[in-house]
């Protein structure tokens, strides 16, 4: 599989990943933005260990929503309930990345 490059603003902080090392860690789904950034040094915060029920890791897609796994039901719901979500948030702990992602880690 071809490698991939995740960036975390505001921190401009790129990490090339290989998809073939999934997990990373065991932060959230396997590969999932949370892990990536976890393993990598990216501090976001994930008060529910990345099992996608508290909202604490929500996120903005800046670009490549289409490189991301799709959201389930639970996780709609969840993210519409983070203080500034919109259209393109996505929790870091089960958006599994597949390809070029920016996001932006929503202030705590």
């Amino acid at each position: 599989m071809a490698k991939h490059n995740v960036t975390y603003q505001p921190a401009n902080v790129t990490v090339e990943v290989d998809p073939d090392l999934y997990p990373y860690g065991r932060h959230g789904e396997p590969g999932s933005l949370l892990d990536i950034a976890l393993t990598h040094g990216v501090e976001l915060d994930h008060a529910c260990g990345g099992a996608g029920v508290c909202g604490t890791c929500h996120v903005q897609v800046v670009e490549g929503m289409e490189h991301l796994s799709e959201p389930t039901d639970e996780e709609i719901d969840r993210v519409e309930a983070c203080p500034g979500s919109g259209l393109t948030s996505r929790l870091a702990c089960q958006a599994v990345v597949k390809g070029d992602v920016t996001v932006r880690i929503a202030p705590s």
